[in-house]
């Protein structure tokens, strides 16, 4: 389990009890984030092999994991649980999520300083063994970076129309989208937006 998927030791305890039954429902666990404010929220995020998820399943992921973290009881205080797709801008949080996502910009941030910085934001270029390829503009060159999977503390893609275009496409080419329900998917996929 990275320290992607599960930043906190008690998301990592979480991840490691509703994990299981996740992915004997079918789906692949993307994230899992326990956050304080006025009210704690545990975001689960979750979506099948093919990164699609409809609503009602969110809804039964909800139900089985309530059921097995009632058992477990990992968090004290009380929480409200969130379950939902990873989105279009997902977060990054497998090296195999670098591959799939090449070509498309993201924001990546590291816990070791990378030539004094930190963050970066340009095009993924898949990976290399342990590490993560992103072609970044320094001093107006193109330079592609390795860095260590598992230096990365976050990792995002970039809302762009590019990446809304694709995703909706490849959607709609999966049957995923009913058109008679979105008839501006097609303007905005075809690029004839006005």
């Amino acid at each position: 389990m990275t320290d992607l998927i599960a930043k906190a030791a008690i998301d990592r305890r979480i991840a490691e009890i509703i994990g299981p039954v996740i992915e004997d429902m079918g789906f692949e666990l993307v994230r899992v984030r326990l956050m304080s404010g006025k009210e704690q929220t545990l975001q689960v995020m979750a979506q099948k092999p093919d990164g699609s998820i409809e609503v009602d399943e969110c809804a039964d992921i909800s139900t089985a994991i309530s059921a097995v973290l009632d058992v477990e009881d990992p968090i004290v205080e009380a929480y409200t649980l969130e379950v939902s797709s990873p989105g279009i801008d997902r977060p990054l949080t497998r090296l195999k999520d670098f591959d799939l996502w090449a070509g498309y910009e993201a924001k990546l941030e590291t816990t070791e300083l990378v030539d004094g910085r930190r963050r970066f934001k340009g095009a993924l270029a898949g990976t290399e063994n342990d590490e993560v390829l992103i072609t970044i503009e320094e001093q107006g060159e193109d330079l592609t970076l390795g860095l260590k999977f598992d230096w990365l503390s976050d990792a995002k893609l970039v809302l762009t129309d590019e990446l809304i275009r694709d995703v909706l496409k490849k959607r709609k080419d999966a049957g995923q989208i009913d058109e008679a329900q979105y008839d501006e998917v097609e303007t905005i996929i075809d690029g004839d937006e006005e």
